[in-house]
């Protein structure tokens, strides 16, 4: 009998430091690093673990190695929450791997603009656009518009991301009188723009890098990222288009589907959600907030890719469908290598 009571409290005791041991666990957030990183460590993880007591780690790394990750992982993920672009979260979902969110579960979410509801799997949680970035002391005569890049004074000027070529893509296919569905329609267009271009970037660093030492004074450049060289004092000009939208873009938070601490994930993404923690990410990220309650720096006030009303989010940016990107973009990629990068 003394044997039993003995094993039973040995039992219970490994449990209750099992469990000790679980609740004082790290919630696991995936991310991209740099910048990124550090603004959602600052503005969401810091003030999260002081509101909850957990602490927060990271893994970071680029979209595409992430996912990979999650896939290895799948049933037992290594992470809680994952940001990640809008349409490569469709891949995320389509694998079995985010949780269906549960609004119930983020009140935060009730403040949203309608954009920011990606999918059932997948939320917005700031908003930006991939435009036209310039350096006006490179380029004198202005560029006001998409149709611009292939004035011939621009040739051998131009630089353009090659790891995912969607945004021009869709731009040539929408001056041509297409869209994303029927890209093919902006491909001989392209074609035409190929002697413009002087580089292509797979990093926001290499990106930056370009426009700093003027190898390629012009760019289809991430907003920003051209909102953070010119706070670095670079006279860069970043357009709103006159002829198509820039391309919007929305990162977006997710719950991994058969996490431990999903209920602690959930008050992350709301956390993230919430009107103060919105203006932060604004302010640190130069990016739009998806709360429309979120105020916005004075000098972000009707910058590309900062929507503050119903209106703009419709009017001042273009969003691809996500399912047709991240169905599509293998094939993009393809010809855009081939046709494009391949000299």
């Amino acid at each position: 009998m003394l044997r039993r009571v003995l094993l039973a409290s040995v039992v219970l005791c490994a449990a209750a430091a099992s469990a000790t041991s679980f609740a004082g666990a790290p919630l696991v957030v995936s991310v991209w690093g740099g910048n990124w990183k550090d603004t959602i460590e600052r503005v969401v993880a810091k003030p999260y673990t002081a509101q909850t007591g957990i602490p927060v780690e990271f893994e970071v790394g680029g979209t595409l190695d992430r996912l990979a990750k999650a896939r290895v992982a799948k049933g037992a993920p290594l992470v809680d929450v994952t940001f990640t672009t809008s349409h490569v979260a469709r891949l995320y979902a389509s694998d079995g791997l985010l949780e269906k969110l549960d609004l119930a579960k983020l009140p935060a979410s009730k403040d949203l603009a309608k954009e920011a509801f990606r999918s059932e799997h997948a939320i917005g949680g700031w908003a930006y656009v991939y435009t036209i970035a310039y350096r006006a002391d490179q380029v004198k005569t202005p560029i006001t518009k998409w149709a611009d890049l292939w004035r011939p004074d621009l040739k051998g000027k131009i630089a353009m991301p090659d790891f995912d070529p969607s945004h021009i893509i869709t731009i040539s296919a929408l001056l041509e009188g297409g869209n994303e569905k029927t890209w093919e329609k902006g491909q001989e267009r392209l074609r035409r723009l190929k002697p413009s271009i002087a580089a292509f970037f797979s990093t926001d660093a290499r990106s930056q890098d370009l426009m700093k030492t003027g190898e390629a004074p012009v760019e289809v450049m991430l907003s920003i990222n051209a909102f953070h060289l010119r706070e670095q004092g670079m006279p860069i000009t970043i357009v709103e288009p006159a002829d198509k939208p820039g391309i919007l873009g929305i990162d977006v938070a997710t719950v991994m589907a058969g996490g431990q601490k999903t209920k602690n994930a959930y008050e992350f993404v709301n956390m993230l959600l919430s009107k103060d923690v919105q203006e932060q990410l604004a302010a640190g990220f130069k990016a739009g907030p998806t709360n429309m309650k979120a105020g916005v720096p004075a000098s972000l006030k009707g910058q590309p890719g900062v929507f503050a009303t119903p209106a703009e989010w419709k009017e001042r940016g273009y969003i691809i469908d996500d399912e047709t990107r991240a169905t599509l973009l293998p094939k993009w990629k393809e010809w855009f290598n081939a046709n494009i990068v391949a000299r």
